[in-house]
């Protein structure tokens, strides 16, 4: 863990359930980045189901 660390307090139950999203030997930290790639990664998905969703709509030049 490089830099300064922080304490987040949390709910137990939200901490229960963190874990659950964890592998055993990850740190909390591990998990939340995990996490957090992911939904950029479908944020990132998305977006590009929208352009793709758009681009549909309009027609060439050379098609019409």
């Amino acid at each position: 863990m490089a830099g300064t660390t922080t304490t987040i307090q949390v709910p137990v139950g939200t901490r229960d359930r963190l874990k659950r999203f964890g592998l055993k030997g990850q740190t909390y930290e591990d998990i939340l980045e995990t996490l957090m790639d992911r939904v950029e990664y479908q944020e990132f998905m998305e977006a590009q189901h929208r352009r793709l969703d758009e681009r549909s709509k309009f027609v060439l030049l050379r098609e019409a």
